[in-house]
């Protein structure tokens, strides 16, 4: 029985993405991979990552993505890869017994980071919607080419920015500065927070865009 054609795609994108990755390790300049090297992570991410499961109130749930989901459509055409991005956004930034993380301010990142494409590699490695250094599959178990995975990035990305964000006391300039591994500069952390303002919505958990910004603008 031949294979079908969407699985002879799906094999071919994850060989080309093992192969993206396995280069990137190999030949990408080290000296711009600095950020989510902290060795407190590892615990933290493989935590991250085991916790599959999504527990959600429906119908804020479906305002958020009422909200959302019309400006993610000029970044991603697939409706069926919108929902996937925005559900897992959802889900993990509103998981209980952890730390919020501001969904919007997720998205921005994303935006900043890959344009929401997630088959993005940068030129030190990092793969993926939220540009998780190559180093965290090997380092948890895991295969290259999950790291293309939408659910696996977003779980990855988030654990990390959390971390940042907890170590910093929620100092978001900081704390974003520390992901990118460019503290000390400002030029990524005013792209993330210029783009925040375009995806802050019914439910930010209590981050006020306005006042990051206002801190940026102090420093």
């Amino acid at each position: 029985m031949r294979p079908s054609a969407s699985c002879v795609r799906e094999s071919a994108a994850r060989a080309a993405a093992a192969l993206f990755i396995g280069l990137a390790l190999a030949f990408g300049p080290r000296a711009e991979a600095r950020g989510q090297r902290d060795p407190a992570l590892r615990p933290i991410v493989q935590h991250a990552i085991r916790r599959a499961q999504c527990f959600m109130n429906r119908y804020d749930a479906a305002v958020w993505y009422t909200l959302m989901e019309p400006r993610m459509a000029r970044f991603v055409r697939n409706p069926a890869e919108r929902l996937k991005i925005l559900k897992q956004v959802y889900c993990v930034t509103h998981q209980p017994g952890v730390a919020k993380v501001p969904p919007g301010l997720v998205l921005a990142v994303m935006q900043v980071e890959s344009d929401f494409n997630r088959w993005a590699v940068s030129g030190s490695g990092a793969v993926g919607l939220m540009q998780v250094m190559p180093y965290w599959p090997e380092r948890l178990g895991m295969k290259g080419y999950e790291l293309v995975h939408v659910a696996a990035n977003i779980r990855m990305g988030c654990a990390i920015l959390r971390y940042y964000l907890s170590i910093t006391h929620d100092d978001v300039r900081l704390a974003l500065e520390e992901y990118n591994g460019s503290v000390g500069r400002h030029f990524y952390p005013d792209r993330v927070l210029s783009a925040w303002e375009n995806w802050s919505g019914a439910d930010d958990l209590g981050f006020p865009v306005r006042a990051a910004r206002a801190v940026a603008a102090r420093r």
